[in-house]
């Protein structure tokens, strides 16, 4: 059974960071596409950040500059660093990637951003 599991969300001041963790098991990350998608309430879901095959990255213009998608292959891990969070970032992040051509998602972890 392939499975992501995401980690590392919490409340966090504006302008704080945190870093988000996307674990796999039953399949490897390697060189396969992922992404990170956020979800706020009564807001439809967004594409936030991609790391591509081909190691390309692509941001969603609300957090460029801000947020860093990257994997380690090493750990099997995908993370997601978010720096000068905004209280606008407050939502439910999740995990997303090819995997054994399936289109995986985890459940995700809430991040909340509010003084």
């Amino acid at each position: 059974q392939v499975e992501l599991v995401e980690s590392g969300g919490g409340l966090v001041q504006p302008g704080g960071s945190l870093r988000l963790s996307c674990e796999a098991s039953g399949a490897v990350f390697g060189n396969n596409t992922v992404r990170w998608y956020r979800q706020a309430p009564g807001k439809q879901r967004e594409l936030v950040a991609t790391l591509t095959r081909s190691r390309l990255t692509n941001y969603a213009d609300s957090v460029k500059g801000r947020f860093t998608i990257s994997r380690d292959n090493g750990k099997n891990m995908v993370y997601l660093q978010m720096n000068s969070l905004k209280p606008e970032d407050t939502a439910l992040y999740n995990c997303n990637a090819d995997l054994l051509d399936l289109d995986v998602w985890g459940r995700g972890t809430q991040v909340t951003v509010a003084s």
